[in-house]
């Protein structure tokens, strides 16, 4: 679990000022976009003579556009040059759109102002590249959770506020929308006034040859993301997040009016609910996962957007109150239902979209990691415009509700989810382990970091219970094949979570020799190829929880393969339902939720990595935890 709050990130300068011009950048883009959407409501027939409901779409295209045409260039320049000063360059072109802005807004020229909403979209499309791609470069390992719960905490809150705001804005009695005008000048002077403290964040491929030609660049992109499974299909879901988002955003308005009776308070209020459920989940992700990136919470939260989606149609009256308040709404109990429901589907939303945008950051290639994120880009926005053309589809031309189509969109990310999950187990499996880790045990970690971010090494903790490695592989940071006794592989139902994770089953010389042999061949592969190998030196169950003498087969996989090895001590787990200390029916439930510590020591090196050296570092791990409790 994490030791500390990830909101002391803003109290420090790495990340602070970035957090600030990050989220006045957001609060711009949604106050004004929600203004010029008011305005076209009420003033588009004197402006233009179009209708609003043409006209309020085409504003939303108009924003995404540019991330479709200008995603792949701009994820070259925030790869090839130094990222704070990019950021400042930006957050100077804000101040000129807003002030463009302004005499779009004094001559109440529509053509204007959509020309500085397309700005906007290319502002965003030209800063999204480098926000995402910063993070890994300013945050450790086990802040880049908590940066990213932050990051998407506050870009739905300023949706809410921009949402709330901007139409109270264009409200205001004056001869012309001064209000609107002032106030996004100020918040984009504001933000690069904070974009100057952003420390310098260097340039992780200077030499990159630029590719003008956005077409075969988009595709180059896009082919990044498809290197690496985990990587595309994290993006995937991303992007079905958007789709799946952008319904419930876009549609809460109708729904407060058409099926609840309620006027523009309560659609406020609503989308509240919902943003204060995604900032929720958000934040809670860095608690839950402990500060890593923890894929075992996307299949969790895929679970409830589908429940509570599925939910919301059930919970929608049959008969609408007209004029109904906020006041009303909340104080009876027929709509609490729905109040849960939507807050409930922003929570799981946070628990689902956090951990795939860190795992992006994580496995990406660094060199790269900025034009993927422009990749990914590409793909929200496309997501966005299928999300509303499927919205047209099944509220015009087959006349379904709203509530109906919440419904259809809930079935469809449970089928999407088990497509994507299936595709890549790693994901099940990693829920399945967060399932029992945390079911089971309450689990502090020390010394995480000292695991190498990639690159092939060998993991060595002790072994006491039968779900070590099921605990272990949970909490590295990286995917771990273990090495494990081919009894213990075959366990029911752990054996689905082995097979899933790669497991290697082993068995003795005499046992099995051809299984021994085959083990050793797939260890020597995965190491190889850079994975890391998780293997129990002392061959088999503590039958007393004390440590017993280290084998020689972990020198023999260092001879050919050599590579640094990490100690680990896994401290007190003896005693627990799944240890040997007591017959299976003495192990009572109060050993359930123990608290367990895993402390990993500093890597050794392969030439000094032998038995002998290994025992003693696991050894000395153990003592070392044992006099922090007291114990001699």
């Amino acid at each position: 679990m994490s030791q500390h709050s990830q909101f002391r990130l803003l109290q420090e300068r790495r990340f602070a000022p970035f957090f600030a011009t990050m989220a006045l950048g957001a609060l711009n883009d949604n106050i004004y976009k929600n203004a010029l959407a008011a305005m076209i409501v009420f003033q588009s027939a004197k402006w233009s003579g179009l209708d609003s409901s043409l006209l309020v779409p085409l504003s939303g295209l108009v924003f995404i556009f540019p991330f479709f045409l200008f995603s792949a260039l701009f994820g070259q320049f925030a790869d090839k040059y130094e990222k704070s000063i990019q950021i400042k360059r930006v957050k100077l072109l804000e101040v000129g759109i807003m002030l463009l802005a302004t005499l779009g807004l004094w001559l109440q020229n529509l053509p204007l102002l959509f020309f500085v909403l397309f700005l906007l979209g290319l502002q965003s499309t030209i800063f999204g590249p480098i926000k995402y791609g910063i993070l890994p470069q300013v945050l450790k390992p086990h802040e880049l959770v908590g940066g990213n719960a932050l990051v998407e905490m506050v870009t739905f809150i300023a949706i809410l506020v921009g949402t709330i705001s901007g139409p109270l804005l264009i409200g205001v009695e004056a001869d012309w929308p001064i209000w609107v005008s002032l106030a996004c000048i100020v918040v984009a002077l504001i933000g690069w006034g904070f974009s100057l403290a952003i420390p310098k964040a260097n340039a992780v491929e200077p030499s990159l040859k630029l590719n003008w030609n956005v077409l075969t660049e988009t595709w180059r992109n896009i082919s990044f993301i498809n290197q690496n499974r985990t990587v595309l299909n994290s993006v995937l879901g991303i992007s079905w997040f958007w789709f799946y988002g952008a319904i419930f955003l876009l549609q809460i308005f109708d729904y407060a009016q058409d099926h609840l009776g309620g006027g523009e308070q309560l659609v406020s209020a609503l989308l509240a609910l919902f943003i204060i459920g995604i900032s929720t989940g958000s934040i809670l992700c860095e608690k839950l996962s402990g500060g890593r990136v923890e894929i075992g919470l996307v299949p969790f939260g895929a679970f409830g957007l589908s429940v509570f989606g599925f939910d919301l149609y059930f919970a929608t009256p049959d008969q609408v109150v007209d004029g109904l308040t906020v006041m009303a709404f909340f104080s009876h109990a027929e709509y609490w239902r729905i109040s849960a429901d939507l807050l409930l589907v922003g929570i799981f939303g946070g628990f689902y979209t956090v951990p795939l945008y860190a795992l992006v950051q994580q496995r990406s290639d660094p060199a790269r990691r900025s034009r993927v994120i422009a990749g990914n880009n590409i793909l929200n926005a496309l997501f966005m415009v299928v999300s509303s053309l499927f919205t047209m589809l099944i509220l015009g031309v087959f006349g379904l509700s709203i509530p109906e189509l919440f419904l259809i969109t809930a079935v469809l990310n449970a089928l999407v989810a088990t497509y994507i999950f299936t595709l890549v187990p790693e994901f099940l499996m990693r829920f399945m382990t967060w399932i029992l880790i945390h079911a089971m045990y309450r689990v502090r970690t020390h010394g995480l970091e000292h695991i190498p971010q990639e690159g092939a090494v060998v993991i060595a903790p002790n072994h006491v219970s039968f779900v070590d490695a099921l605990i272990v592989g949970g909490l590295v940071h990286r995917p771990a094949r273990f090495v494990m006794y081919h009894k213990i592989f075959n366990i029911p139902l752990l054996n689905l979570i082995f097979k899933t994770s790669k497991a290697i089953p082993i068995a003795g010389a005499k046992e099995n020799p051809e299984l021994l042999k085959q083990a050793y061949e797939r260890v020597e592969e995965s190491l190889n190829d850079g994975e890391i190998i998780g293997i129990f030196p002392e061959g088999g169950l503590s039958p007393d929880g004390e440590l017993k003498p280290f084998k020689k087969g972990i020198e023999k996989i260092l001879q050919n393969n050599p590579v640094p090895v990490v100690p680990m001590a896994l401290c007190n787990l003896w005693g627990s339902i799944f240890s040997r200390r007591d017959p299976l029916h003495k192990r009572y439930p109060k050993r359930l939720w123990r608290r367990v510590h895993l402390l990993v020591g500093e890597p050794i090196p392969a030439h000094e990595a032998s038995a002998e050296r290994i025992q003693a570092e696991v050894d000395a791990l153990q003592k070392r935890w044992l006099a922090q409790q007291g114990q001699p």
